[in-house]
């Protein structure tokens, strides 16, 4: 470990150190993860991992999330939070990001005021700044507090440290909630995440690495890694069999390639100028 990255561990156990005890929101992606093991790690039994096991996140993510749980002697708990029973939420609107960290973090604020918790964390990073995230407004709503933000941890830092540290998922791909796949406004259901999820099984399956299944009705529309273009076409017959059979009428592979919050593109200049 670097003496820049040395610094910024040091200022993030120190940042964490400052309450007496903190609930995680934690997804079993690398960020919370992250934040999930540092708090473990300097606050003890006084650290309490918190997991939304609602549809829109993956089934894989959930058991994830508990073996992580288990491996680090941590506290976990997982709960089903109500977004799906909203309908600003399933409408899929711009902000429905809001909507969703809004279900979830009033549930964890009411988990930490019944059980005495100082603070509630997150796993927002320098990275997630200057993306178009409505949760960060929830996040605000109810007071939560980011300390991969605090002390300045951008992805790389996080993977270069979670990598140190020896967390077996520190090289995990992205992996945002499932609703994610839908363009705003195309309308979300448990069983449309469903069909989503099926359709990413089939990818990893299939031994891609790095992918996104984006929910165009009847089109499934995949984001794959350029340099996994060639097992795409190696594979054609197979994949379309098994992506139809997660009920799409049409596959389709996007040209460009995977990208994180490629539904957001052309999104980001109109809500700022808005």
């Amino acid at each position: 470990m670097d003496a820049e990255l040395a610094k910024k561990y040091d200022a993030l156990k120190a940042y964490v150190s400052r309450f007496d005890s903190a609930l995680i929101a934690f997804s079993g992606g690398i960020d919370s993860s992250l934040v999930a093991f540092v708090t473990a790690e300097q606050l003890g039994s006084r650290a309490l991992a918190v997991t939304s096991g609602s549809a829109s996140l993956k089934r894989s993510d959930l058991t994830l999330a508990k073996h992580l749980a288990v491996e680090w002697g941590m506290e976990h708990r997982v709960i089903v939070t109500d977004e799906l029973s909203k309908s600003d939420y399933r409408a899929n609107p711009i902000n429905r990001c809001f909507h969703c960290k809004t279900s979830l973090y009033q549930s964890l604020a009411e988990i930490a005021d019944a059980e005495g918790f100082d603070v509630v964390f997150n796993g927002t990073n320098t990275d997630d700044l200057g993306d178009h995230r409505p949760g960060l407004i929830a996040a605000d709503d109810f007071h939560v507090q980011s300390p991969l933000v605090e002390v300045g941890f951008a992805k790389p830092d996080i993977r270069a440290l979670a990598t140190h540290l020896g967390l077996e998922n520190a090289q995990k791909p992205q992996a945002a909630c499932l609703s994610s796949r839908f363009p705003y406004g195309s309308h979300i259901t448990e069983e449309r995440l469903a069909q989503v999820e099926a359709a990413e099984d089939a990818l990893a399956e299939l031994g891609f690495t790095q992918f996104r299944v984006r929910h165009h009705e009847e089109v499934a529309r995949l984001e794959l890694l350029p340099e996994e273009f060639p097992l795409a076409i190696e594979l054609a017959e197979t994949l379309q069999r098994r992506i139809k059979a997660c009920g799409f009428r049409f596959v389709a592979m996007d040209l460009v390639g995977f990208r994180s919050g490629a539904l957001n593109e052309g999104l980001i200049k109109a809500v700022t100028l808005g």
